[in-house]
């Protein structure tokens, strides 16, 4: 059974689910790559570890995947360069938008029916009037894929939702995301698409921004978003985050029926 590493980029959009690596009780299960002598603190040259593999052992069901080491050499690739769509990995360039906006965090955002998702139906704890603060908000949409929390981070910024989207699409253009397209802020839209290779960018980009590593890695979350009743608990939708053997610094898991199971970190 091959395992992910230390310091791996790792993209995958799955267009259905693999039924791989069970005991790691992941909803979208990757089989990767196994390094020798890879204790903690170990400084590692990749390059030659990674030659001693056969990525053609690796079976992924997955639609397009993609694995590159830290100096982005490619390990595994398969239909890298093919834009699909990518669900709530969009939540990362969304975090990104809302961050490079410089708007003040601490501000507090209420849902409204305006965030109510009439893509696809999804239900949400957060009901009209929730209050939470833009950094809250954020950290939920990126930890727990909170769709309400990601819409009305596009909602509440300047000009809208729809200069949201356009910031999102700026963005990916500038980081050289040459195969991508965003239409909405949480990801519901089929039209949210990205090849694996531009995730992988995405990812590198996201990488910069410490409250980004901190949101998607956290395991589980607290929040009161009503005043005068309880607490609101929500947890990570990556599963991998719970194996102490993984040692992950970011990440981002998206289901929508047209993107199937996607993950990237």
């Amino acid at each position: 059974m091959y395992k992910a590493v230390t310091f791996c980029f790792i993209t995958l959009s799955l267009l259905s689910t693999t039924v791989l690596a069970k005991d790691l009780a992941v909803e979208s299960p990757i089989v990767v790559a196994k390094l020798s002598d890879t204790s903690p603190g170990r400084n590692i040259t990749s390059t030659n570890k990674w030659r001693s593999l056969n990525p053609a052992k690796l079976k992924l069901r997955s639609a397009s995947a993609l694995v590159v080491d830290i100096h982005g050499n490619d390990v595994y690739a398969k239909d890298a360069n093919k834009a699909r769509p990518i669900a709530s990995i969009t939540k990362l360039m969304t975090a990104m938008v809302t961050l490079d906006a410089d708007l003040p965090l601490n501000n507090k955002i209420t849902i409204t029916k305006a965030d109510r998702d009439r893509v696809k139906g999804t239900g949400s704890r957060l009901k009209y009037g929730a209050k939470l603060s833009r950094k809250d908000m954020l950290s939920l949409a990126l930890m727990s894929s909170e769709n309400r929390a990601a819409s009305s981070l596009g909602r509440s910024y300047p000009g809208g939702t729809q200069a949201f989207v356009r910031a999102m699409n700026k963005k990916a253009k500038s980081l050289g995301m040459r195969n991508s397209h965003f239409a909405d802020p949480a990801g519901l839209k089929s039209g949210n698409k990205a090849s694996a290779r531009d995730i992988a960018t995405m990812v590198r980009a996201a990488m910069r921004y410490p409250l980004i590593r901190k949101a998607t890695t956290t395991r589980k979350m607290t929040v009161y978003p009503y005043r005068g009743r309880g607490p609101l608990r929500y947890g990570n939708t990556n599963r991998l985050l719970k194996n102490k053997n993984w040692e992950i610094r970011l990440s981002k898991t998206g289901y929508i029926k047209e993107a199937g199971r996607c993950l990237t970190m």
